[in-house]
């Protein structure tokens, strides 16, 4: 069973805005990659269907697959860990989540359902805003 891992997108708005900042990274540099301080040690898990979990606004928005973990150095050339990450971002069911620093692993079973598979379920997907709007209020 895979697991992912979560990660606040710091300074990111919307996943719109995410999605706008990574078309132009990938125009930039030709990779999508996400460089973090540490490797994961839970590798083989991850690359075998994991994903990364965006935090925007205090909520899980978003997830994008976790195609590999290169072993890579950072600016200042300390030893570092890149994600690299598939193009496709798949917003989520909107889940609120406290501020922490760094990533953390999130287990298969409280991983947030995509919005296409909550749309298969009832016809159509609650617009993200709506959700955010009755979760709230405390109705769902």
């Amino acid at each position: 069973m895979p697991v992912h891992l979560i990660k606040i997108a710091v300074g990111c708005e919307s996943v719109a805005h995410l999605r706008e900042w990574q078309r132009d990274r990938l125009r930039e540099t030709g990779k999508l990659q996400h460089v973090t301080r540490f490797t994961p040690k839970r590798a083989d898990e991850i690359i075998s269907g994991g994903s990364i979990y965006w935090i925007i606004g205090g909520e899980i928005r978003c997830r994008q697959r976790i195609r590999r973990l290169d072993a890579v150095t950072d600016d200042d050339g300390n030893p570092a860990c890149a994600l690299v990450l598939d193009t496709k971002v798949v917003e989520v069911a909107p889940v609120g989540r406290r501020p922490h620093q760094g990533w953390r692993y999130l287990d298969e079973k409280d991983a947030p359902p995509d919005l296409t598979e909550l749309a298969k379920g009832r016809g159509d997907a609650m617009p993200p805003k709506l959700l955010a709007e009755l979760r709230s209020l405390g109705l769902i």
